[in-house]
């Protein structure tokens, strides 16, 4: 699964989307993630994409990488029913900065990412940039989401901690 420098990639999958629009699915078809549709078996210690985390992720977070990235591809309404299972497996939960979504359903808008997008966001600002393009490469958005962010991605890798990463994305952040 993890070929060398690479980060696993695992997603929390409900099944509540439309098949055809699913960037999780996409991506397991190329084998760049592994799927769980029961959270209990996501794997303890990795780092859980959270957007209401307290702490901003940064690439003082590269190390917790090792066990992994979690997305969760569900509805709000089942994410709150998840995250209290989700607290036994001691996961890092981080937010992502300040990032413009590509992606056709929410093409321009702050902080609207699909899975695809926040996996890729992540391994960029953890410096894993390699990783990072070869998923965005399965998007026909994924160039677009690259270019219109590289910015506050090449800041964001840059900064030292989840305060400088608060401190940063207000360079990116419209007043």
């Amino acid at each position: 699964m993890s070929h060398g420098n690479s980060v696993p990639l695992y997603v929390y999958h409900a099944r509540q989307d439309d098949p055809k629009k699913c960037s999780a699915r996409r991506m397991k078809q190329f084998g760049l993630v592994r799927m769980y549709e029961t959270a209990e078996r996501l794997p303890a210690g990795a780092i859980l994409m959270d957007p209401n985390a307290g702490k901003a992720l940064s690439p003082a977070d590269r190390d917790l990488s090792r066990k992994g990235i979690v997305v969760l591809d569900c509805t709000w309404e089942e994410v709150e029913r998840v995250f209290p299972l989700l607290k036994s497996k001691h996961m890092q939960s981080r937010a992502l900065p300040y990032l413009l979504a590509s992606n056709p359903v929410n093409y321009g808008r702050p902080f609207m990412l699909n899975s695809a997008e926040a996996f890729v966001a992540a391994l960029y600002i953890l410096g894993f940039k390699d990783q990072a393009r070869e998923v965005a490469s399965k998007f026909k958005w994924g160039e677009t989401f690259l270019i219109l962010n590289h910015e506050p991605l090449e800041a964001y890798a840059e900064a030292t901690d989840s305060a400088d990463i608060i401190r940063v994305q207000q360079d990116f952040m419209p007043d």
